[in-house]
């Protein structure tokens, strides 16, 4: 296919991005690197098109989720996404700026300098999820950007009418060199994930995660994973039991418990269960009275993720736990609407201890000693998020100091994900790499250590060159020490 003809057309099969690529490539080497003016050209104009076509991309939302608040989405996706771009916008410029570096001696006293100049990588490759279907493809875009690359963005099928309407705006609006999006179900993703970017992002699961990895490592494309996992909350004896409880229902309602960072676990000691689950489900039943037709009820997204959902609370009922549902009188039977189920003290090997739940639904685990709390949460993988409620300075650092996780925050949730100038990512199970702020500028540049040399080379009067001198070896080795 000629540029001409990608340019004119919506990118919907592996061939055409194959074709799309190789003219990026091509434009990517005879541009060199991309200048200032550029990449905030490039930046306002993804902050132009969501800003013009937020209204239809709500909708769209709304549609494919089958009720999810206006409000919501714009809060979520479009302010969110908004916020990663208009950071870069007003902050590339001091990204891009050479970093100087230390020469070694005596090269630093005869004139010699260096620096690492921080050059686009090429084309990214953004696959986005359905949970966050606008943020999790513009917010790593800001940072690929703002870095100088072009970039490709596969929206997830899971939500075909906000990736259908994200591909025509998108079309209409963007250059299809600096950015393009191409639509399609599973075999378009598994095509995508091994064409040969120069960076890759995948937003979801660990195990489909795993699989992106592979496929990547065919071309050795570098991989940027934001993936999830079982996200603990510890509550401290020193906490305000209430105050953790109101912001945890708060977190847990957000997009219906459908947030890679949403708490899965929460850990509070035993003699505080009750107080807790009171203080929780006022809280719950403040926010949604009711479930069945509450436009503020984020519906579960489709039939198969209801089914996975109701599968693992069939499987707690059926060891004998107690399961809490806020609001109580709530009816199972609203559709894709659920009221939040919390399942308590069930057993390890349940099925909702395993997987990560991503809906409506928590699991409450009491505890007496937070040792133990900490040594059961490192027992499992590393999880994207994890949350603190306490006063107690020594005990926070000691659960900051002995766990692992993607992120942090202390006495509130989901809040250290909005941070556009600190890193966002996981480790380990939990995904690698990082976007937001100068750390995702770096995550998408490729830092290139430049030289330049001396005005005089004095090596063969040090007698370094050959033919070495009878000292030579003797003069090296009085330069090993400790």
């Amino acid at each position: 296919m000629t540029k001409e003809s990608l340019m004119s057309a919506q990118l919907t099969s592996p061939d055409a991005l194959s074709e799309l690529l190789k003219h990026h490539r091509k434009a990517t080497d005879e541009q060199g690197v991309v200048g200032l003016e550029d990449r905030k050209q490039r930046l306002q104009a993804a902050i132009d098109l969501l800003v013009d076509h937020h209204e239809e991309l709500c909708e769209a939302m709304d549609a494919d989720f089958g009720g999810r608040h206006p409000g919501f989405s714009l809060m979520n996706d479009i302010l969110g996404s908004l916020g990663s771009l208009k950071h870069a916008r007003d902050h590339v410029e001091q990204w891009m700026a050479g970093d100087p570096r230390q020469v070694f001696p005596p090269y630093d006293q005869l004139g010699a300098e260096a620096w690492v100049q921080y050059q686009p990588k090429g084309t990214v490759g953004i696959i986005g999820t359905w949970n966050a279907p606008i943020f999790t493809l513009f917010s790593p875009l800001a940072s690929a950007l703002s870095a100088g690359n072009r970039a490709v963005l596969k929206p997830s099928e899971v939500v075909p009418k906000t990736a259908e309407v994200l591909a025509r705006i998108v079309g209409e609006a963007l250059d299809p060199m600096d950015v393009a999006v191409i639509t399609g179900g599973v075999e378009v993703g598994q095509a995508f994930a091994g064409m040969p970017f120069d960076h890759l992002v995948f937003t979801g699961s660990t195990e489909v995660g795993k699989k992106i990895m592979r496929a990547a490592s065919e071309n050795l494309v570098p991989v940027t994973l934001e993936l999830g996992g079982k996200s603990p909350a510890i509550i401290s004896r020193t906490g305000d039991i209430k105050e953790a409880a109101r912001r945890l229902a708060i977190a847990k309602g957000t997009n219906g418990g459908q947030l890679c960072i949403s708490p899965d676990l929460v850990y509070v000691p035993v003699d505080l269960r009750d107080e807790f689950l009171s203080a929780f489900c006022a809280t719950y039943q403040e926010l949604y009275p009711t479930v069945a037709g509450n436009p503020d009820v984020v519906s579960v997204v489709n039939d198969r993720h209801m089914a996975r959902i109701d599968g693992y609370l069939q499987d707690a009922r059926d060891s004998g736990v107690d399961i809490v549902q806020c609001p109580e009188e709530a009816s199972v039977a609203s559709g894709r609407k659920r009221p939040l189920s919390i399942v308590i003290n069930p057993p390890l090997t349940s099925a909702i201890m395993r997987d990560e739940i991503f809906g409506p639904a928590m699991v409450l685990l009491t505890y007496s000693d937070i040792k133990h709390v900490v040594q059961e949460i490192n027992s499992g993988e590393r999880p994207l998020a994890l949350y603190y409620f306490g006063e107690d300075r020594a005990e926070e650092r000691f659960v900051l100091e002995h766990t692992r996780s993607g992120g942090v925050t202390l006495n509130d949730a989901l809040m250290h994900a909005a941070m556009e100038e600190a890193p966002f990512g996981g480790v380990g199970a939990s995904g690698m790499g990082h976007y937001h702020g100068r750390e995702g500028f770096l995550q998408f540049s490729h830092p290139r250590t430049v030289f330049r040399g001396a005005p005089v080379d004095l090596r063969g009067e040090w007698g370094v060159l050959p033919p070495f001198a009878e000292q030579f070896a003797a003069g090296m080795a009085a330069q090993v020490t400790r």
